[in-house]
């Protein structure tokens, strides 16, 4: 019986709109495209159209919106992927979904992980045309609360790094989680191969065509599953030519040397998971992640991930930026409850159901208010509450933490959501904590001493 060989590809750009215009601003060191966004679909996004039908895989739904605008034949051309996969392994197609902001979920209020993972799979059910089968956790960060948020929302299997499990595992079986709460529900996992993945993304396995399918053999040589996870930009942008290797290797080398090309639904059908596993909840149970042998502590603290910088940086910003937003987050929150109370039924089922209007918004609007608001509504108050909302989310997005240091411009990107939710804030005359806010956000330091603090970076690029 041949191996299964599934290749997953997590596609995905931070949000880079301004939140005042929507447009992305020209981006200098995407030169000579506009922005990088541009620059990444012509190298990976349009070129890797020949192996969206071969692999498993996500696309992040900020980047899907900006696909659909900006380059409308190669969004279609993922999305027909998508259903001629379907028809080719039994149903199933080979996209997944992903939590919508690409925040890091288990860092999240208990509300906003609902609210990120809701408008996901709404995001999905909307282009795709179906129900999502699984959900792409942003960096793989998950605890035992993340995965219990899957099952409930019916998820049927999640992909993590193998270093993600709570003692070993063999990386060509499924595995079976089960709810905390003990009903006996569950999600099956998947642990992608972890030499493997690093080989492909790290270590030139896509030099030739040849040879990743020899690692491939290699990998299969106990019988099983054979899966790799990496983000999808691997393929084309990160390694040049990375696409075609891919192409090559899946479409003429892969099945003379016995591999079943498959994706993680089609294969479950088959090999439904028969042993329970527990995952590593990292320190103090904040979760693990496949980019941070410290947990999730990349995306709060000086752990000592880092992608580089210059000698003697360091990532001292990480923990006031999160104080801060944290800060900010918490405040609309209760002002969005008090005042939203008063213009929506439930303002936080108001929010999770808000994603229809953001999709879809000459049509949505009018079914929304009827749902939602009470009557009268006070529509202009009832859209800016909402968007203070969608800003707040969006403030969290991983970049913001994953560089080298605070005046990135992924990082002066999710400063330009807090300045949005504070500029919504005061047109709602909900007085916003700008001071106190800005505060705590000059406690974050640049390692470029000419960029100043927080608060001077927000208020010079940010505003």
């Amino acid at each position: 019986m041949p191996s299964a060989l599934i290749i997953h590809g997590h596609f995905y750009q931070p949000p880079r709109e301004n939140p005042w215009t929507g447009e992305v601003d020209p981006e200098p060191g995407a030169a000579p495209f506009h922005d990088w966004n541009e620059r990444v679909h012509a190298e990976c996004y349009a070129p890797n159209i020949v192996n969206y039908p071969l692999i498993n895989f996500n696309f992040g739904p900020t980047l899907l919106s900006w696909l659909e605008t900006h380059h409308h034949d190669t969004y279609q051309k993922i999305l027909t992927a998508d259903r001629e996969s379907a028809a080719a392994r039994g149903g199933h197609g080979n996209a997944i979904a992903q939590a919508y902001g690409h925040a890091i979920l288990p860092l999240c209020s208990e509300r906003d992980r609902l609210t990120q993972v809701v408008w996901g799979l709404a995001d999905f059910r909307y282009r795709f045309g179906r129900e999502a089968e699984a959900l792409w956790l942003p960096e793989t960060a998950a605890n035992d609360d993340v995965l219990a948020l899957l099952i409930e929302q019916r998820m049927r299997y999640v992909i993590l790094a193998p270093n993600q499990a709570k003692g070993e595992i063999d990386t060509s079986k499924p595995y079976l989680f089960r709810h905390p709460d003990r009903s006996n529900r569950s999600i099956a996992v998947f642990f992608y191969n972890g030499p493997l993945a690093r080989a492909i993304a790290f270590e030139r396995a896509l030099a030739s065509s040849r040879g990743l399918v020899e690692k491939f053999v290699s990998a299969a040589s106990g019988g099983g599953l054979v899966n790799v996870a990496t983000d999808g930009e691997t393929y084309g942008h990160h390694f040049k030519f990375g696409d075609l290797c891919l192409t090559h290797a899946l479409t003429i080398e892969a099945k003379p040397a016995g591999f079943w090309i498959t994706n993680y639904a089609q294969y479950l059908d088959h090999h439904p998971p028969e042993t329970e596993v527990e995952i590593d909840n990292g320190p103090e149970g904040e979760g693990s992640s496949w980019s941070c042998v410290h947990g999730v502590g990349r995306w709060s603290r000086d752990c000592g991930c880092h992608t580089g910088g210059e000698p003697g940086w360091n990532q001292a910003w990480r923990k006031p930026l999160r104080i801060a937003l944290n800060f900010l987050r918490d405040d609309a929150a209760k002002k969005f409850e008090r005042v939203g109370s008063e213009l929506l039924r439930d303002p936080w089922a108001a929010r999770n159901n808000y994603i229809d209007v953001v999709l879809d918004p000459d049509h949505a609007r009018e079914e929304f208010l009827q749902r939602h608001a009470v009557r009268p509504a006070q529509e202009s108050r009832v859209w800016n509450l909402l968007e203070m909302q969608r800003s707040a989310l969006l403030m969290f997005t991983s970049c913001g933490w994953f560089f080298s240091d605070l005046a990135g411009i992924e990082t002066i990107q999710v400063l330009r959501y807090a300045a949005r939710v504070i500029d919504l804030l005061n047109q709602l005359g909900l007085d916003p904590p700008r001071q106190e806010f800005l505060d705590l956000l000059a406690e974050a330091k640049s390692n470029r001493p000419e960029k100043g603090n927080g608060a001077e970076i927000f208020l010079a690029l940010a505003k």
